[in-house]
């Protein structure tokens, strides 16, 4: 004899995974308006400080002003195209600007992510005392602002005025800080004295979240201090050490402060030092804001790429290290 479900029972059981899909609708419905709730005040930020400057100046870029009538007649808004970008990328000045910004990079960027590195595994390792003391005589530098900081090294810089030049004069020691060759050194110098602490201060509190169990593990096997700092603690610290070169790489190829400044004393620093300086020159100086948007977005592209190459060359490095 076959038993029949009853009809009101049949349509419940239908109904159950109806209902279910619905429940799990409304909840993703949910997650999605609680999700453009959160990140609603980030994409307005976004928009503000990024995304409309920078389609500002590509609007900018393909516009210049002309003067019609052997520039007698009144100026007017005119559309070049590609024109400015060709004007730029075929300047010697600001690919002289380009070529500076890299070697500044090469000096500064290694010094800087080593130098934090290596403070930071110094203090973290108990060997300098007063260690509260030390961090903060080490991130004070990075309170004072940039054009202060570049104040205060020009002035050290500055024969007749520094005393360093006079103390190092004293033992027949002559040095041009602001030299030819000696010039990209002695902005590097300050962008160090500005920021190293700062950095320092990051992979610091980076080694403070390494288990202290593999450290010990790590001196039961007999690695010395050097051993451990190098071979244990720096490796588990990398995310951070590519963080650090990356926001680094990205600051340094905005240089401007630091050159601007000691442009006033030094004939070794012109007015297109580096590309910052350059766009700052065309736009306030020769009034060429086209000129300057478009060595802008250059600009911007080169740090993209460069920041892009960088994250995908660590990524590669993970992966084959994780094999």
């Amino acid at each position: 004899m076959t038993t029949t479900a009853p009809p009101a029972r049949a349509a419940r059981t239908a109904a159950a995974p109806a209902a279910a899909r619905g429940t799990r609708a409304s909840a993703r419905r949910r997650e999605h308006m609680a999700c453009g709730v959160l990140m609603t005040p980030f994409l307005i930020l976004l928009a503000t400080v990024f995304l409309i400057p920078v389609g500002t100046a590509v609007w900018l870029s393909f516009f210049s002003d002309d003067q019609p009538g052997l520039g007698f007649g009144p100026e007017r808004t005119v559309f070049v195209g590609l024109r400015s970008y060709t004007a730029v990328l075929t300047d010697p000045t600001f690919l002289g600007s380009l070529g500076v910004v890299a070697l500044y990079c090469l000096i500064y960027i290694p010094l800087m992510v080593i130098g934090a590195l290596a403070l930071a595994l110094l203090l973290d390792s108990g060997v300098v005392r007063l260690r509260t003391w030390a961090q903060l005589s080490l991130f004070l530098p990075h309170a004072v602002p940039g054009i202060i900081a570049a104040l205060i090294w020009l002035y050290l810089y500055t024969p007749g005025l520094s005393p360093v030049v006079e103390l190092l004069a004293k033992g027949d020691i002559t040095v041009d800080f602001l030299g030819v060759h000696t010039v990209l050194p002695s902005i590097v110098n300050i962008a160090l004295w500005s920021n190293l602490g700062y950095n320092m201060v990051i992979f610091y509190a980076a080694l403070q979240a390494v288990p202290r169990e593999v450290i010990e593990a790590a001196v039961v096997d007999g690695a010395g201090p050097v051993r451990t700092a190098l071979q244990v603690k720096a490796p588990l610290v990398r995310s951070s050490i590519v963080m650090v070169a990356m926001f680094t790489l990205i600051w340094a190829l905005q240089l401007f402060t630091e050159p601007m400044l000691l442009s006033q004393s030094s004939p070794m620093i012109n007015s297109r030092f580096s590309p910052s300086m350059y766009i700052y020159d065309a736009a306030f100086t020769r009034n060429n804001y086209g000129l300057a948007a478009a060595a802008s977005v250059i600009l911007l592209l080169c740090t993209v790429a460069l920041s892009y190459g960088v994250t995908r060359w660590t990524n590669r490095s993970q992966k084959e290290a994780a094999r």
